[in-house]
């Protein structure tokens, strides 16, 4: 497991977006949160789009849904002081938790990510 994905990522490479791309060449070594998994199930319903066979699909790829755990939850709490003026959501918070937790790069679509200061690598798909 190299990186984590945001579900902004996931979703441009479900949504055959820009920035999908990078996602199909990590994917056999991504890992996602269960609550970022939510949020992807959330928005792929939304648009329409049948969610049965998905996550068995992406784990058949090589994705990795790892649970969202307490101290996780703790960190994506406390993370809010740091990020609350950039405006990131308790599902970006969960991301870069995980993603400190597992001291690995995390990937996202939302460039804000990148303006916060955090000791991570944030890499910005598009």
């Amino acid at each position: 497991m190299t990186v984590v994905l945001d579900a902004s990522a996931l979703l441009a490479y479900l949504q055959d977006e820009p920035g999908g791309a990078a996602i199909e060449g990590v994917l056999a070594e991504a890992v996602m949160s269960s609550a970022n998994w939510a949020e992807v199930v959330q928005k792929s319903l939304a648009a329409g789009v049948v969610v049965e066979g998905m996550r068995e699909d992406l784990e058949a790829l090589g994705l990795e849904i790892v649970s969202f755990t307490p101290e996780d939850g703790e960190m994506a709490g406390r993370l809010w002081l740091q990020t609350r003026q950039a405006g990131l959501s308790l599902g970006d918070r969960a991301c870069l938790s995980v993603g400190m937790r597992l001291d690995v790069p995390v990937l996202t679509c939302d460039r804000i990510w990148t303006t916060i200061g955090l000791a991570l690598d944030v890499q910005v798909i598009r």
